[in-house]
């Protein structure tokens, strides 16, 4: 009875993190043998008695005692929460979404929310994911892009049934803005954008804005064959100059650019704006449901001008909450520009916040998707969970994920030991069926040990050597006890003399250096380094992934 008390008492604390419940251990050991009832006092008693005892032993010694002597307390059934997207509203059949990405990069953290979201619905519906890049500003684009957004949304497992670039669509547009011109409801202004910015302050309509539509075709052919100045004309969409929102007002629809485009080259030089480009493409791909942030609600209503004139069915549109991701660099231009200086080593450098760089860090795909459909289409605004979306990732490589030793900033001691040790450490404390990490160490011989941790142990301080045997202090060396302690002690890393040297990379841009265990070298996967967190291994370096 004495060793199921211990047995039912060292489980308990190990579910409950190194502290085991009197009651709860009493339950289970009546609920296994009934006829304990009749000496329940006894029973109570020495169960106080084991409990008070495990619980000294500290979590580390708990969980070293269940991987060397209960292993099948290590597989834990997890209840999973379910989690789903509220359905679209006015859905009739398939629906048609779409991403629209300007390929000024690859994608980050946050295009993932945009991608993910639309890709569930479609699936959920049926129908077509559209994959637009926005791609009508060539001073903002990085050939390498059009390859890197359908390889990151690839990765992501977002099912792309159709691609479509902008840049090839120019004629359409042009088609549409002439149309448009004739019915009287765009203009062409011959002055700099900031006259005319100036006077939608003012609610103020350029002397042009009501002249004949065949004057305004005239300066459109005359922006098209690129007879005006960069900036010193602009065809612009005719909304209300009333409208509260100065940014609604007669808004530019294209303005020119002569900068070379890094697919068409020369052949056009007047773009059309965001707000105009996708009104036209969002109608003629057959747009049903357009989901997108808080942000672009003005847009909405500006590209709602282009459907009324023309009489064009409206989308359903919802606009979800902007998400603050803290301690991330996310912006195109500053992660582009310390690229070319050499402050980032490329997209994937683990400083920044791209896709990319998550994957290279050690980030499943699948936490991405699960984190945003557990964040839901919150209108409001929020902040993103670093917390959370690790805490996904890690109940997702953890049963995979195999257990290695590294020490930090490690000095070489020397252990006094009269015998040959081993030390047997599992791969995984869940699945004792891959086996163990073992070490043979010679009488006297030497490992590393984290320098700062030796000085702060006091001389003669007892402790163990994680996996291995229980030594102490004494002066620059350690001494081996051949009796094991039951005691609550401290547990410390170490890792044998043949052991390899090693980076750790950080997201903040620190780096740890230390020592590997030899056969966790030449790995290249996530694995965890026991009492020190996930790390995604590439021979000699690794980045770190979390906790």
């Amino acid at each position: 009875m004495d060793s199921e008390i211990r047995k039912q008492a060292i489980k308990n604390a190990y579910l409950h993190d190194g502290k085991a419940d009197i009651s709860s251990v009493v339950s289970k050991l009546i609920a296994e043998n009934p006829d304990l009832r009749k000496n329940i006092k006894s029973i109570i008693e020495d169960v106080k008695l084991e409990v008070n005892n495990v619980n000294s032993l500290g979590r580390e010694r708990i969980i070293e005692i269940v991987n060397t002597e209960y292993p099948e307390f290590l597989i834990k059934e997890k209840r999973e929460e379910k989690h789903e997207l509220p359905d679209l509203e006015n859905v009739h059949g398939k629906v048609v979404m779409r991403m629209a990405p300007s390929p000024s990069g690859p994608l980050h953290i946050g295009h993932s929310r945009m991608a993910i979201l639309n890709d569930e619905y479609v699936k959920r519906y049926g129908g077509d994911l559209i994959l637009r890049l926005e791609d009508t500003n060539p001073s903002n684009i990085d050939i390498n892009a059009y390859d890197m957004i359908p390889e990151d949304l690839e990765w992501l497992n977002v099912n792309v049934t159709k691609k479509v670039i902008q840049s090839s669509r120019m004629d359409l547009y042009y088609k549409e803005a002439k149309n448009m011109i004739s019915r009287g409801f765009m203009y062409v202004i011959e002055e700099d954008q900031k006259t005319f910015h100036d006077l939608k302050l003012k609610k103020i309509a350029v002397k042009c804005r009501d002249l004949d539509p065949e004057i305004h075709l005239e300066r459109f052919e005359k922006l098209l064959e690129g007879k005006y100045e960069e900036g010193k004309a602009a065809a612009v969409m005719k909304t209300d100059l009333n409208h509260p929102n100065p940014s609604v007002r007669d808004w530019i629809a294209f303005r020119l650019n002569y900068k070379k485009h890094p697919l068409t080259g020369d052949k056009y030089i007047l773009y059309p704006t965001m707000n105009f480009s996708v009104s036209v493409d969002d109608h003629y791909l057959g747009l049903t449901h357009v989901i997108r942030g808080i942000d672009h609600l003005v847009n909405t209503e500006k590209q709602k001008y282009v459907f009324k004139y023309n009489n064009w069915k409206i989308p359903e549109y919802f606009h979800y909450g902007f998400i603050n991701i803290p301690g991330t660099v996310l912006k195109t231009t500053v992660m582009n520009n310390g690229i070319k200086s050499g402050e980032y080593s490329g997209w994937d450098d683990v400083r920044l916040g791209t896709i990319r760089a998550l994957k290279k860090r050690g980030y499943k795909p699948e936490t991405f998707r699960k984190y945003w459909i557990y964040s839901g289409m919150n209108k409001s605004n929020a902040t993103f969970s670093w917390e959370i979306f690790n805490s996904i990732n890690r109940e997702l490589i953890d049963y995979n994920t195999m257990r290695y030793f590294f020490v930090p900033e490690p000095e070489k001691f020397n252990i006094k030991n009269n015998k040959e040790l081993k030390s047997h450490a599992l791969l995984h404390p869940q699945r004792p069926e891959l086996g163990y990490r073992e070490y043979n160490l010679n009488k006297n011989a030497c490992i590393y040990f984290p320098g700062k941790e030796f000085e702060k142990l006091q001389d003669n301080e007892i402790i163990r050597l994680k996996d291995l045997c229980v030594v102490t202090k004494n002066n620059s060396s350690l001494n081996y006890l051949s009796e094991d302690t039951d005691k609550k002690i401290k547990i410390i890393q170490w890792v044998p003399e043949n052991s390899n040297d090693i980076k750790i990379y950080y997201p903040d841009g620190s780096i740890d250096t230390g020592k590997l265990e030899p056969l966790a070298y030449n790995k290249n996967d996530v694995v965890q380094l026991e009492r020190y967190g996930y790390v995604n291994l590439n021979k000699n370096e690794a980045y770190f992934l979390h906790k």
